[in-house]
């Protein structure tokens, strides 16, 4: 595709290709949160069936007398145990979010460098593609990992200093 009308046909497709990834992902994040409220309802309903047949099993008031004071310390070291765990599905579920858009955007960043490189030889002009590469860049030094220690973006062409 050479011409100049392969070009827009590339970036909308690398456009879709992006949002079609990132859509996935949060249903992937979605589903991984439904699984975990579904869990602790199901804990939840467990805990109730256990209690309601201890306070039925009671034979005397005197048990009976203490079974709140027991069952309140049960649930307090669970929901604790449910508090960690939240937090744990909470990091996991949005790194492996963070890091699927991360590399979503590096490839879209690569179709869209491949497009852009193809329009120059379909007779686009240099202050446009100049005016991309500097995008790009931005887009680059954003998606670097922590701590790469990436050089900074390089200004486009043209570019005014402040």
């Amino acid at each position: 595709m050479n011409d100049v009308t392969g070009v827009p046909l590339r970036l909308y497709r690398a456009n879709l290709e992006l949002q079609a990834r990132i859509g996935s992902l949060l249903q992937q994040s979605g589903t991984h949160w439904l699984d975990f409220a579904q869990r602790l309802a199901g804990d939840g309903i467990a805990e109730s069936n256990a209690e309601l047949a201890t306070v039925l099993k009671a034979g005397d008031w005197e048990k009976l007398a203490t079974l709140p004071v027991d069952i309140f310390w049960r649930q307090l070291q669970q929901r604790v145990g449910d508090s960690q765990e939240a937090a744990q599905i909470a990091v996991n579920a949005q790194t492996e979010f963070a890091g699927g858009v991360q590399e979503a955007l590096i490839a879209w960043q690569k179709e869209t460098a491949e497009a852009l490189a193809s329009a120059k030889d379909a007779g686009v002009d240099a202050a446009t593609l100049d005016a991309w590469r500097g995008l790009q860049d931005a887009w680059a030094a954003l998606l670097q990992p922590p701590g790469t220690g990436a050089p900074p973006p390089k200004k486009p062409a043209g570019a005014r200093k402040q």
